[in-house]
């Protein structure tokens, strides 16, 4: 797993958190770091990654529970986490193609919320992608994606 800091992300060992990596953009305005704030990654195997969120009550819906476009930015940022950890990619310019989830429990303030990635398959363009999204052992969500990778420079 690299250990940089790149212009776009700070991906470097979490002194917080033993075997994980910070997964954290670099220019702190943007949106990863104003919502959903700071995250870890690690690998899972060799085709999967783990993306954590360490849900606040700013990431939390009018019955307490973590908002499902929280869930939808958690999820799609593990996307990129994963292509970068396991396909050693350039995620800051790849982008999402399609994006299918499954709701299907509701997260919570009380435990961190992982979303875990697997690369299916990679093309010379393209990344395909699932998932879930689980939190102490329940299951919040489930998904499969697309990714296209950066095209080369000309």
């Amino acid at each position: 797993m690299a250990t940089e800091q790149t212009s776009e992300f700070i991906h470097v060992p979490d002194p917080d958190h033993p075997g994980w990596h910070t997964w954290n953009l670099a220019d702190t305005t943007r949106f990863q770091p104003t919502v959903m704030g700071p995250m870890v990654v690690r690998p899972e195997g060799e085709s999967s990654a783990r993306l954590r969120l360490f849900p606040q009550v700013h990431h939390t819906n009018a019955r307490g529970t973590v908002h499902g476009g929280i869930t939808m930015s958690l999820l799609d940022m593990a996307l990129f986490a994963t292509f970068a950890t396991v396909c050693k990619g350039d995620a800051a310019r790849a982008v999402t193609l399609d994006l299918s989830t499954q709701f299907i429990g509701a997260g919570t303030l009380d435990h961190p919320l992982d979303a875990v990635t697997e690369v299916l398959r990679e093309t010379g363009r393209l990344a395909f992608m699932r998932g879930v999204v689980e939190q102490d052992g329940a299951l919040i969500a489930s998904y499969s994606a697309t990714i296209r990778k950066p095209s080369k420079p000309r």
